[in-house]
């Protein structure tokens, strides 16, 4: 579920104004890196205003972002490799897609655990904080104990990020057992009543992740999304029929029993 977006359109910045905002200095009034000001020129250069436009029926704030596809953002990224002190200073600017950017080129076994907090706590729509989630915070050693720890933030977007992270784990680790993800049942039930809408859609993206990971989970998740279909609050109805549907389809249960 990594990128797309939604707020309003906004008038695009004029390409003098872009030009005067990316030689600014960094937050800490630190001149910005050469490395910067080129990776910044070419996401301007990949920029289109109709795109730019575009983000606001996706949910995605428009009011920093110069307008360019995911795909193309990421095929910059291969160009440039990894690179975590590029990622850093890019993160740095605020722009949307330099943020973007950020979480396709920075090393998973390089990032920190507060550096994994303070992106968290900049997430300002459900595209950064599932492409950070899905490309790079699940790689990184502190991931799994983030999960609970982002589950249980007041803050939208760091709540979302505790579930994006709990979808993404149970997607892309491999490895790990039923018993690593069982305990991750509660922290979705509590979370389900939670009516803002990117946490609900986080929350229910879990559960179905979690839910087709084997036959005992999602016998698990099976029975967690019938408690929550049948709740009186309508934020739990959602996200338990929405789950009840896919993980007892027929594709799910075909595939779990192959």
């Amino acid at each position: 579920m990594p990128a797309k977006t939604t707020k309003g359109p906004r008038a695009r910045p004029t390409g003098k104004r872009i030009r005067e905002s990316t030689n600014s200095p960094t937050k800490g009034g630190r001149p910005r890196d050469p490395d910067v000001e080129s990776a910044l020129a070419s996401l301007k250069r990949l920029a289109s205003k109709k795109y730019r436009d575009g983000m606001a029926r996706y949910g995605i704030p428009s009011d920093k972002a110069f307008g360019v596809p995911v795909g193309k953002m990421q095929k910059l990224a291969k160009q440039l490799g990894r690179n975590h002190e590029l990622a850093l200073a890019l993160w740095e600017t605020g722009w949307y897609e330099a943020r973007m950017l950020a979480t396709f080129l920075d090393d998973p076994e390089r990032v920190t655990s507060a550096q994994m907090d303070r992106w968290c706590r900049d997430f300002d729509s459900w595209a950064i904080c599932d492409t950070a989630c899905f490309h790079l915070f699940d790689r990184t050693p502190h991931a799994w104990r983030k999960v609970a720890q982002w589950a249980k933030s007041p803050r939208e977007f760091v709540r979302r990020g505790g579930f994006a992270l709990m979808a993404c784990l149970a997607l892309h680790d491999k490895e790990a057992g039923d018993e690593s993800f069982a305990p991750w049942l509660p922290l979705i039930e509590q979370a389900a009543s939670d009516e803002r809408n990117f946490v609900k859609k986080g929350v229910n993206w879990a559960l179905r992740a979690v839910g087709r990971r084997s036959l005992a989970l999602n016998e698990a998740s099976l029975a967690l999304a019938k408690r929550l279909a049948d709740s009186d609050e309508a934020a739990c109805r959602w996200v338990g029929k929405d789950a009840l549907r896919e993980l007892s389809s027929q594709k799910v249960q075909s595939r779990l029993r192959s």
